[in-house]
């Protein structure tokens, strides 16, 4: 049996939620968020309450499935009441961010500077060396992060390129120290 999957879901008074089916459409003052999901979940609104269980709680594909539907609901409840927010940092001599209208411009030592347009209702700011990106969806959130950080991944020698707030880079000893150690 999920523990996850058999939690309530508790709706805020700010929120309306609309289950049709295996449609939710959630609406909060930051957004509105609308997602399918499986046949085999069972989503069931009771006054301000969400509840969440499978077809068959006995096979391992529904169990996983009980407590994903679970969690992206709440996710979804949390995204427009809240909304998401990842914190990405710019290391290097020269490496820059700014945002021109719907698009993030990074200079990261390229030959062009590499232009990226934002998906819906996803957003960034710039502050010096840190890109913040926000939204009310989590996913989006994540993945448009995940893209900015590819472009340029931290390097272990000085540690340049784009990371995570807080995400500590394992860095290797260069030529000049391996020299000095004498082997």
């Amino acid at each position: 049996m999920s523990r996850v999957g058999k939690q309530l879901i508790i709706i805020p008074s700010s929120v309306t939620v609309k289950i049709d089916g295996q449609k939710v459409h959630v609406k909060g003052p930051k957004g509105e968020s609308e997602r399918v999901f499986h046949p085999n979940a069972i989503l069931a609104l009771n006054g301000q309450e969400i509840s969440v269980s499978v077809k068959s709680p006995e096979e391992g594909f529904d169990r996983g499935l009980w407590g994903l539907s679970r969690v992206l609901i709440s996710n979804m409840i949390t995204g427009v009441t809240e909304g998401f927010s990842k914190k990405l940092e710019i290391a290097g001599i020269g490496f820059k961010a700014q945002v021109q209208g719907n698009k993030l411009v990074l200079s990261l030592g390229f030959s062009h500077p590499v232009e990226l347009e934002f998906p819906k209702n996803i957003s960034a700011a710039v502050e010096k060396n840190l890109i913040t990106v926000s939204g009310i969806d989590k996913e989006q959130v994540g993945q448009f992060a995940a893209t900015v950080k590819l472009l340029k991944k931290p390097e272990p020698y000085k540690g340049k390129g784009i990371k995570y707030q807080g995400e500590t880079i394992r860095r290797k000893a260069g030529k000049a120290a391996k020299a000095a150690g004498g082997k």
